[in-house]
């Protein structure tokens, strides 16, 4: 069974051409990579903040172990009710992280400095284009789907609800915390632990196990295509076509665990690309034409009739993205990325972990 995630990238081969699937399908496996990638990472440092008897890195090895077995889930359709669950999660999570971080109350003396250096500016740029636009799995959405058909009206709406769960989650946590966040890439890590905030982890392990999954399997399909696996019935030989998938997003997760600076850089180099700069000219260059922009089978939307206002907004997208997103935001993110090699390491240990209290000796005896 061959799925959604290729014929997406047939549309852009057949209205322009094979070297636009080529260039689509790699920025969109790369992304998907290291979006899932990402996930490992998330996971690993959450529950170190309810468990840390072992250190991040040892958490990695086994949410990898755990995330492997997504190997097994044949197609999306499977995703569908866990699509819902994980909604309620992310939803309870940001609410109790803007509660929790105005009833907690801003830290004695709270710095808001706000970016004062050209690096943190453009990768806080980088970070909103990766947060409002690599959430929207959009593949995944719609091949979830019984009536794709229906999906533009769902991807609306999907993406008007991440604005209720970021905005105010993010502008209450800042408010709080102030320029501690530089420095602490999981929030987590600053709230006081409690039921209510291990809840909150607990949900987020588990919608991150999904969002792995959610990943990942676009990436399965690809792979088992390229070694010819796509219409092999058995779930056991396809698990194993699958390895050579999973494990380099495992080795990856290990060697680099910064989660911040790699939404930073997946933000810049991939997401600009994949949400922004390709649909946008591939829009503009799909209908550049009398006879397309007559013949479209989506009209205009009614807030912008014009086609001449359609190019505007799409070519303002594309130079915005390409010289704010890719150009300085791709600067600023690997210098970021670059310096936390230099800070922590390869392989770190434990990425952004408090130090150990050692306990204290008992008195001498006299």
């Amino acid at each position: 069974m061959w799925n959604f995630f290729e014929k997406w990238f047939e549309v852009l081969d057949g209205l322009l051409g094979p070297y636009w699937k080529a260039v689509g399908l790699a920025f969109n496996c790369t992304f998907l990579l290291f979006g899932s990638v990402i996930q490992l990472i998330g996971c690993a440092s959450n529950i170190y903040y309810i468990n840390d008897h072992l250190d991040k890195r040892t958490w990695t090895y086994i949410f990898g172990a755990c995330c492997a077995t997504t190997v097994f889930i044949p197609s999306f359709h499977n995703y569908r009710i866990w699509s819902f669950l994980g909604l309620g999660m992310t939803t309870y999570t940001a609410w109790y992280m803007t509660i929790a971080a105005i009833v907690h109350g801003q830290v004695e003396g709270v710095k808001h400095s706000g970016p004062d250096k050209l690096v943190l500016y453009f990768t806080g740029a980088t970070n909103i284009l990766y947060t409002f636009g690599g959430h929207a799995v959009t593949v995944e959405i719609m091949h979830a789907m019984w009536k794709p058909q229906k999906f533009k009206y769902v991807y609306l709406f999907a993406t008007l609800y991440v604005f209720t769960l970021t905005l105010p989650s993010a502008t209450a946590v800042y408010w709080a915390f102030g320029d501690q966040l530089l420095t602490h890439s999981n929030a987590f890590s600053l709230l006081p632990r409690n039921k209510w905030r291990d809840a909150g982890v607990t949900l987020m392990l588990i919608h991150q196990f999904i969002t792995f999954g959610f990943a990942c399997t676009p990436l399965y399909f690809v792979w088992e295509k390229v070694i010819g696996m796509h219409d092999t019935k058995s779930i056991c030989l396809r698990a194993i076509a699958r390895l050579p998938v999973v494990i380099p997003i495992w080795f990856l997760a290990i060697i680099f665990p910064f989660f911040g600076p790699i939404n930073s850089a997946v933000g810049a180099l991939l997401v600009s690309f994949t949400v922004y700069i390709i649909p946008a000219l591939a829009h503009m260059l799909t209908f550049k034409s009398a006879s397309a922009r007559q013949n479209a089978a989506e009209k205009l939307p009614f807030f912008l009739p014009s086609w001449t206002g359609m190019y505007v907004v799409n070519a303002f997208i594309v130079v915005w993205v390409l010289v704010v997103g890719f150009g300085f935001g791709g600067w600023a993110s690997v210098t970021n990325f670059i310096r936390q090699v230099d800070t922590f390491g390869l392989f770190a240990k434990c990425y952004q972990c408090p130090p150990k209290v050692p306990a204290s000796l008992p008195p001498p005896h006299h």
